[in-house]
């Protein structure tokens, strides 16, 4: 099987709101936060973009902490990490509907290739180019040549064997050595309306207009602020933190990696330097959710291109 029930189970904890993170949810983010960027790295590339990956990193997490109980201490923490982050995963790409064409060659048999074509030692400009192959062929792409993982450890990882890997990696290798070179990035549609009530929360934000920022969400806007805060926004503290921001901030209407997005930027010895990205969801005119990643560094330093408008 690709997806490995036995360890990333019914999702009874998908997403859940938890308020203010407790002190033991963030000293165990503590104890993993080296593996964070990797772990984020990897399933953005699955998923196709930083945020997404950042919020499939974020509900891998909490789901590996609520089962900490389970977890064998004697062994690496890293591959098991991996393992839940890689299954919520494949959860985002069927909800995304999409369908896994590879899966049935997983339980390949365990043969040597006569010519495997060398790993293509990914750069961050081409690594979007996984996103043309099978879910199986693209996070056995993403797992041995962009995160070198041996054969064994990936095998683990996707539910597979080693003949399985070695044939996904194959046919993924050579799918990528005769792609076409990248093209720059289509931006998602967005329609006149929606971009110009992205701008009016951009200038409200910008001008500490927390009552007209109020204006443009609803009763039940929900705000993720990663590592820190999950629930209503009425419940929150969002606005009252950056409002006692004592160093001069600014946000940004941009396009990351093809997205509408915000970025914020600080001033730094006079020179405004980018630090974080939101993602605002809208609804009937109305702003429904929005994710703040002020805390995780690594989603903005994983994405290809940003554009301000």
């Amino acid at each position: 099987m690709y997806r490995l029930d036995e360890v990333d189970d019914a999702a009874d904890d998908a997403a859940p709101d938890r308020g203010t993170f407790d002190a033991r949810y963030l000293a165990f983010l503590t104890t993993v936060a080296d593996l964070r960027p990797s772990l984020h790295r990897y399933c953005a590339r699955m998923t196709g973009s930083v945020a997404d990956g950042e919020d499939v990193v974020q509900e891998a997490l909490f789901h590996a902490y609520r089962r900490l109980e389970t977890f064998d201490d004697t062994r690496p923490i890293k591959p098991w990490l991996f393992r839940i982050a890689h299954n919520r995963c494949i959860d985002f790409l069927r909800s995304r509907g999409v369908r896994e064409d590879a899966e049935s060659s997983a339980d390949a048999p365990d043969v040597v290739w006569p010519v495997d074509p060398p790993g293509p030692a990914l750069g961050r400009a081409v690594e979007h180019l996984v996103l043309t192959l099978p879910p199986m062929e693209r996070a056995c792409v993403l797992l041995k040549d962009v995160l070198d993982h041996s054969l064994e450890e990936i095998a683990a990882l996707v539910g597979s064997t080693v003949g399985g890997v070695k044939a996904a990696l194959h046919r993924g290798r050579a799918k990528l050595a005769s792609a076409p070179k990248p093209r720059a990035r289509v931006p998602h549609a967005t329609s006149p309306d929606d971009v110009a009530l992205l701008g009016r929360y951009v200038e409200r934000f910008n001008q500490r207009d927390w009552d007209g920022l109020r204006e443009l969400v609803t009763a039940d806007t929900r705000v993720r602020v990663a590592d820190r805060f999950s629930g209503r926004l009425s419940d929150s503290p969002y606005f009252g933190r950056y409002g006692r921001i004592t160093k001069p901030w600014r946000l940004l209407l941009a396009q990351v990696d093809g997205e509408p997005m915000i970025v914020s930027e600080y001033a730094e010895d006079g020179v405004w330097a980018a630090r974080g990205i939101m993602r605002l969801r809208l609804h009937e005119g109305r702003i429904a959710d929005i994710a703040d990643y002020q805390h995780c560094p690594w989603v903005l330093a994983g994405a290809e291109e940003i554009r301000v408008r």
